[in-house]
């Protein structure tokens, strides 16, 4: 069995049209599937073509996001977050 991959969320803070949840910024889970390549729409909220990156669906524990106040830390919560995003935990 193949172990999934753990990333961690950038805690990037750009300027701009943003499509990751500042509070998922920082944040480790793993990859629970690939989901293609799409435009990026950072850049195409501005008009632009957008470049081509891979999506991910990303999963982490309700413990990770909101640490002793998750009232049920076992649970997870599914988040689709692009590539240039995530970074290996």
């Amino acid at each position: 069995m193949v172990e999934p991959q753990r990333v961690r969320v950038k805690t990037m803070m750009p300027p701009g049209h943003i499509r990751t949840p500042a509070y998922l910024r920082g944040k480790t889970g793993w990859i629970e599937r690939q989901l293609g390549p799409f435009g990026n729409p950072e850049q195409q909220a501005y008009g632009l073509l957008g470049d081509k990156l891979t999506l991910y669906r990303v999963r982490f524990t309700m413990a990770e996001v909101w640490g002793d106040q998750a009232e049920r830390p076992e649970d997870t919560l599914d988040a689709e977050i692009y590539e240039h995003w995530l970074e290996p935990a």
